[in-house]
């Protein structure tokens, strides 16, 4: 650092002087502009979605993203990257055709839920029936819906921080075992997304071999809606499904794991996630590949300093977070007799809109090192917020019950769900500005986190020593 750059810094009266030292909250501040003034990690995304493009779990481009992702690490220069397996159950995708056959033609934009199973090779034809939601098709009476295509309508809302996906996404997550209870042979869903373009957004269902599976289709909502109406049209409404997907044998991939080796409590680690694999269509380009390029530069960004973190900073690129959160499940198993180790975790997994808000989850006593955080992250316009549930991102959910310290950076997803796992989730959806502010955030957030004096979990040690400035 230049010494008139720092001597300037250090003549603002720190608010978090009182956690951290001058030097600390100095070298904060230096991150966050120096980030700001760079590319964001831009040309991590484009490599990633160019070189590599889509990265369904399992599929041949899996392997050719881990190797992608351990030499990209690597030459960026952490102390150690490697590999930590994950096995999880397959689905390839083949060819989906959803077309109304009467009371008129037209064919429909579709793509099937992963899981899916394929319908018989000369596809299912049959009478639609129409749900609310998900709760309406729960209380329909057993074996009514015998020998028909189930279509439920209900609508996501849009909403800056996404809370619109929670409660639509339990059409897609559960229809199709629902549906199966009561006799149905297929189910159709609105897409859950908030685009009105006439393309389909894909996604993951739960499945239990135990319980009969459906073929299940997303359609564009351009196309549910003409579908209403054609239902409320009052005649039988027959629709065509053939879908040749395929559920395949178990594969393993690797979660890929490097680190920047901390100087005074290396078993002590900060925790950037983001997910390396997307959904077959698309680039993934925001889901997750933005992610990706958010928490590798923040990191690298820290090690290119002259000084290294008082405590290790690690970035994890999770395997198959798609299709059920296989990596995370596998990280949570892996650190289960010892999550103390995680300081805190934050994961990088809602596109590139600029992050606006921050929460934590941690013990009252490290309360007021997430509010000196939160004080350096301000001139990014990021504001603390009162809430406490904050999850880490959903790669680190399955570690929470363990006892895992968490914070989230909320990332503005107004327009996130336009293109969230359609084709449309390209290079060209991020906003290069965006990004910049995104890896200084988690930058800044990263290096102020290694440096603190305390545990932010129930199960960490506390750290607080007689520190030199």
């Amino acid at each position: 650092m230049k010494a008139p750059l720092l001597a300037a810094l250090l003549l603002t009266a720190p608010l978090g002087a009182e956690i951290f030292s001058d030097s600390d909250l100095a070298i904060a501040r230096e991150l966050r502009e120096s980030t700001l003034a760079g590319s964001g990690g831009f040309e991590i995304v484009e490599d990633l979605t160019t070189r590599i493009g889509p990265r369904l779990a399992g599929s041949e481009a899996d392997p050719r993203a881990v190797e992608w992702a351990v030499a990209m690490l690597t030459e960026l220069g952490f102390d150690r990257v490697w590999r930590e397996p994950a096995t999880f159950p397959t689905w390839s995708r083949g060819h989906e055709e959803v077309a109304v056959i009467s009371p008129v033609e037209q064919d429909f934009e579709a793509l099937a839920i992963g899981y899916s199973p394929a319908t018989p090779p000369q596809g299912i034809e049959a009478e639609v029936v129409m749900f609310d939601d998900l709760a309406a098709l729960e209380a329909a009476a057993a074996d009514t819906l015998s020998g028909k295509i189930v279509f439920i309508r209900n609508r996501m809302q849009r909403a800056r921080d996404g809370s619109g996906y929670g409660p639509a996404v339990q059409a897609r997550a559960r229809g199709a075992m629902v549906a199966a209870e009561k006799g149905a042979e297929a189910q159709l869903i609105r897409s859950i997304g908030t685009s009105s373009n006439r393309f389909a957004h894909t996604g993951g269902m739960r499945f239990d071999t135990a319980v009969r599976s459906l073929p299940a289709a997303a359609i564009s909502n351009p196309d549910a809606d003409q579908l209403e109406r054609l239902i409320g049209l009052g005649e039988p409404v027959t629709i065509r499904m053939n879908i040749a997907a395929q559920i395949n044998q178990a594969y393993t991939s690797h979660n890929v794991i490097a680190q920047i080796d901390g100087a005074r409590y290396p078993e002590q680690i900060v925790a950037l996630g983001a997910h390396l694999d997307s959904w077959d269509v698309g680039t993934g380009a925001l889901d997750d590949g933005a992610g990706v390029a958010i928490v590798t530069e923040a990191a690298h960004r820290i090690l290119q300093l002259d000084r290294r973190p008082d405590q290790s900073i690690q970035v994890i690129l999770f395997a198959a977070e798609e299709i059920g959160l296989w990596g995370g499940r596998a990280f949570a198993q892996a650190r289960s007799e010892n999550i103390e180790q995680i300081h805190v975790a934050a994961e990088s997994d809602f596109g590139a809109g600029p992050i606006y808000s921050m929460s934590a989850r941690v013990i009252e006593s490290a309360r007021p090192v997430i509010e000196a955080i939160a004080a350096e992250l301000e001139p990014l316009g990021i504001a603390l917020t009162d809430s406490r549930r904050a999850s880490a991102g959903p790669d680190f959910i399955p570690a929470l019950p363990l006892g895992l310290a968490a914070v989230d950076l909320y990332q503005d997803g107004t327009n996130y769900f336009d293109y969230h796992h359609t084709e449309n989730d390209t290079l060209d959806k991020i906003d290069p500005d965006a990004l910049r502010q995104n890896a200084a955030s988690y930058a800044v957030f990263a290096w102020l986190a290694a440096q603190s004096p305390r545990g932010f979990g129930s199960g960490s040690p506390l750290l607080e020593q007689e520190r030199e400035d």
